[in-house]
Order: C-alpha cells, then sequence, then structure tokens
C-alpha cells in the first residue's frame, strides 16, 4: 500500500500524522483515498482535476510527468513538494 508523506501545512487536515497509508494504482486514485479519510485534501492537492500548478509530486524517485493518471506501484512514496521556480 502506497505512502503520502503530508507537507507540514496540510497536517491540520490530517490529524498531525506526517504519513498515511493509504490504497490506489494511480495518483488520482491516492488523492480520493486521501480526500475519504481526510476531507478537504484534495481542495489542497488539487485545480480543476489537476495537480496544483505550485506543487510538485514524487513517487518514489521520480517527479511525476502524468499527473493524475501517474501510475502508483505499491508500497511507493509519495511526496507533495513545493514546486520550485528560478531563473
Amino acid at each position: 500500500m502506497p505512502t503520502v508523506f503530508i507537507p507540514p501545512l496540510l497536517r491540520g487536515l490530517t490529524d498531525d500524522r506526517q504519513s498515511v497509508q493509504v490504497e490506489g494504482t494511480t495518483l488520482r486514485e491516492v488523492v480520493d483515498a486521501l480526500e475519504a479519510r481526510y476531507p478537504g485534501v484534495r481542495e489542497k492537492l488539487c485545480h480543476d482535476d489537476e495537480v496544483r500548478p505550485e506543487l510538485s509530486v514524487s513517487i518514489g524517485d521520480n517527479l511525476i510527468s502524468h499527473g493524475l493518471a501517474e501510475p502508483v506501484p505499491p508500497n511507493s512514496e509519495i511526496h507533495f513538494l513545493p514546486a520550485l521556480g528560478g531563473g
């Protein structure tokens, strides 16, 4: 079962949990499972059925490129991170 690491700014929605395990084989299913358990999480992670542009998501060692359709392997670690900009 994937483990989602909760960013500090969202921990108020997850009873201050730093990580949670939820079922899902795609990032969309994982977000849906998080929302079912912790209402309000989806709004913070997604906008218009996409990952919020100010967030980057890593699954395992890879940043995702397929948005919510990204496959999530069993026992993977998922991190939602503030997107870094620069120039």
